[in-house]
């Protein structure tokens, strides 16, 4: 079993198209997952070749729901573009919509985060500026590549892309029901707290691996969730010993003020809630084989 993204999830591509959506299009599809179609209002009615697998482009979001059943849809649009793609997905009822893009005004972010909210948050919003969500051996929506790691029994939420990958990639002998990078802007759909809330609900998920990073107060609101709802084994990395104090780092939202959204400052809530946290990604993937082999 997976969180969020499975087997049977009918995937279509806005911006499919594009160089990006192209690009990740044809990954997606050689990784299994079941793309079937695109949208382009530009390019509506035409078709698009994958080595050998044509799919169809479709004027909107609406109408590739109507005619393949998809259920997710992934936004590879330029920054300018986002919000209105964003909201078109929220209009349709999609129930995910995975926005990649990087560079999303914050405002723009706001606009449809609410406006979701608004709606009755029908669509689960992952991102923006996310690598996406990778089920091993059933499904892989956005930049994820598909091969760091087989099926297993660990969870993965994190607000890095490449610290995704590293994390997949050292703990590849046990493997992952899903891995869920949720971006690091200000703003965004899917949290921490919705991952561990869906894992611990899951299954087929044994235990979990948590990364944040510096700046803001989502690890410590997470540090909260698990102390009183997630008796799972969760193992914690925060990215940005090093970093100091009062510099903008990394994301958008990651800067640190006095003592509070320091990485000490997380690990020490995560800690109070039970979370042994790794100074380092190799120490954090080594806390998590002691879990697994217990």
């Amino acid at each position: 079993m997976a969180i969020w993204l499975t087997k049977d999830s009918k995937v279509i591509v806005q911006g499919i198209t594009g160089g990006e959506g192209s690009k990740h299009t044809k990954r997606m599809l050689a990784a299994g997952t079941q793309v079937v179609g695109g949208v382009n209002p530009r390019k509506a009615g035409t078709k698009v070749d994958f080595d050998g697998t044509e799919l169809p482009v479709f004027a909107t979001v609406a109408e590739a729901i109507k005619e393949t059943g998809a259920d997710v849809s992934v936004v590879f649009v330029p920054p300018a573009f986002t919000k209105a793609a964003v909201l078109e997905a929220i209009d349709a009822e999609i129930p995910l919509a995975i926005v990649i893009t990087e560079g999303v005004p914050v405002q723009d972010s706001a606009a449809f985060w609410s406006y979701n909210v608004s709606k009755g948050e029908k669509t689960r919003i992952i991102g923006p500026n996310c690598p996406g969500i990778a089920s091993p051996g059933a499904s892989n929506a956005g930049i994820i590549p598909a091969d760091i790691t087989p099926q297993g029994r660990i969870g993965l939420v994190s607000k890095s892309g490449t610290l995704t990958y590293q994390l997949m990639y050292e703990l590849r002998e046990f493997g992952f029901s899903t891995a869920v990078g949720i971006g690091g802007d200000p703003i965004i759909g899917t949290t921490h707290i919705d991952a561990l809330r869906a894992f611990q609900e899951d299954p087929d998920t044994d235990a979990i691996v948590m990364i944040g990073e510096i700046g803001g107060d989502a690890e410590e609101r997470a540090a909260e969730f698990i102390k009183e709802h997630v008796t799972k084994p969760v193992i914690g990395y925060i990215a940005g010993f090093t970093a100091p104090p009062g510099k903008t780092m990394g994301h958008a939202g990651a800067i640190i003020s006095g003592s509070a959204g320091t990485a000490d400052a997380k690990k020490s809530a995560l800690e109070a809630a039970g979370v042994k946290v790794g100074k380092t990604p190799s120490e954090t993937a080594q806390l998590m084989r002691e879990v697994m082999s217990s």
